[in-house]
């Protein structure tokens, strides 16, 4: 303890003395306390499922879902939330849990949140939103995350025509690091971060949302060049009343039912931010919302330890519980100045992202390149979509060299802190994207070299990730040249 610390403890200590009683003691304490810490307390009881909670939660984006809290630019308030699932995706050693959960139903959030200015005014439709992450981490006492692949006829992911089986691996934190016992030999700090941030979405720009959503639904493939094998994914989820929680309002009534039928499930990114996904919104990022409905209505949730860009195994992040502690700032009339709309009406704008300051630092990477051609040798016309699958594939295909099966590297590449890009987007025919895995992760050296990969025990791996059998009927990609 530096003399400073101590003089100023010292004082501390002194005025506190002076108080009259112990009872008079405490309560300074704690105001002396609130100083320095979150006004405002959203909390989680991880051992409640999402419909017992205290504070209800949501799984919609609906303007007239009512928040549950009220906050006031410049305080810092916490959120905590449970995982991916609401705890339907256990601790426990099965992979059972995945095959048959429900993926529609995911994204259990924390909130709305109604934010104030300091004269005690509300957001604005126009304004933005400045969302400031001070601080964030697993929840106390709960430790751990997993990372997973749904089965084909559930929801499947990237890869799913590839890797048709649900699959399961379990994280277990040691303070910055992560390390799972189905994926052995590698370990890396995470990069924690809300995989959902956003603000609740106008009435108009919901029916934006759902009218463009029902027209990919209702026309299919037909008006697409992506690759085939990725439309054996669902091409959108249209709001249902299955699995649907709406907050404070309550289910059965006339209201929950029209709700219900209205609110934009949680699963893709959109004008109001959301489910982004983005691994580099940790410690000290700012996002840049805009405010559709008075109060903005904020929410959060979807909490990961880590990520790899791209999230590619969908249920790819470590997902875990965790808590946020936020700041907000109101920017009036802030959508006008800052955001271009990319659409036909003012409501089609994104947000803007500031990076903060922490992220883990590698300084040797070994990176995997693909282009527009798919595995059937088919020319694809600069798709980015194809070439990044083509990158994680051979990456994959890579790591099997050193003892790893392929569904231990793709749920590693979904969750370690690789980095993919589009690395060319003009050179026709193909675009290039790039996946970049830091080498430093593994307990042993990947990179080619002159004596080839290592032979014997040193690259066997087990055990492997947990997995179920793939009982559908949907056919199955295979590349003829990958390894075995």
């Amino acid at each position: 303890m530096t003399s400073a610390t101590t003089r100023n403890l010292c004082i501390f200590l002194s005025y506190l003395s002076q108080l009259p009683s112990s009872k008079s003691k405490q309560q300074n304490l704690d105001i002396v306390m609130a100083s320095y810490g979150p006004r405002l307390v959203v909390p989680i009881d991880v051992k409640k499922k999402p419909w017992e909670q205290k504070l209800p939660l949501h799984n919609r984006w609906h303007p007239d879902i009512p928040p549950v809290a009220e906050v006031t630019v410049g305080d810092v308030f916490r959120v905590e939330m449970v995982d991916f699932s609401g705890g339907g995706i256990t601790k426990e050693y099965t992979a059972e849990d995945i095959k048959h959960a429900n993926p529609s139903i995911v994204h259990y959030l924390s909130g709305p949140i109604r934010v104030l200015d300091k004269d005690g005014t509300p957001a604005k439709p126009g304004d933005l939103l400045a969302v400031e992450i001070c601080n964030l981490g697993p929840l106390p006492g709960d430790e751990w995350g997993f990372t997973a692949t749904f089965d084909r006829e559930n929801g499947g992911g990237f890869l799913t025509d590839h890797f048709p089986c649900a699959t399961k691996a379990i994280w277990y934190f040691e303070g910055i690091y992560a390390y799972s016992p189905q994926i052995p030999g590698v370990r890396f700090p995470g990069l924690t971060h809300p995989g959902i941030v956003g603000t609740a979405p106008s009435m108009e720009l919901l029916n934006i949302w759902n009218e463009r959503e029902r027209e990919l639904e209702e026309n299919g493939l037909n008006s697409m060049k992506l690759c085939e094998v990725l439309h054996q994914r669902p091409l959108a989820n249209l709001p249902s009343t299955k699995g649907c929680v709406l907050g404070g309002i309550k289910e059965g009534t006339p209201e929950w039912e029209k709700i219900a039928l209205e609110a934009a499930r949680t699963i893709p990114g959109r004008e109001n931010g959301g489910n982004c996904d983005i691994k580099n919104l940790s410690s000290g990022s700012k996002i840049y919302l805009p405010v559709f409905i008075e109060g903005a209505n904020l929410s959060t949730g979807d909490m990961h330890f880590s990520q790899g860009d791209g999230e590619i195994s969908f249920c790819g992040a470590i997902e875990m519980s965790g808590f946020l502690e936020l700041k907000c700032e109101i920017i009036r009339d802030g959508m006008k100045e800052y955001l271009t709309p990319m659409g036909p009406t003012p409501l089609h704008v994104n947000p803007i992202f500031e990076i903060g300051p922490v992220e883990p630092r590698f300084s040797e990477w070994l990176v995997f390149e693909g282009i527009s051609v798919d595995e059937s040798g088919k020319q694809h016309y600069l798709d980015a979509t194809v070439a990044y699958k083509r990158a994680v594939l051979n990456a994959i295909d890579y790591l099997s060299k050193f003892g790893y099966s392929k569904e231990q590297s793709y749920l590693l590449l979904s969750c370690c802190p690789c980095e993919g890009r589009i690395s060319g987007i003009v050179d026709s025919p193909n675009a290039i994207a790039t996946l970049a895995i830091p080498t430093a992760i593994f307990d042993q050296d990947i990179r080619p070299r002159a004596n080839k990969v290592p032979v014997g025990p040193r690259i066997v791996r087990k055990p492997d990730v947990l997995k179920c059998t793939y009982d559908g009927n949907l056919a199955t990609t295979r590349n003829p040249s990958s390894a075995t």
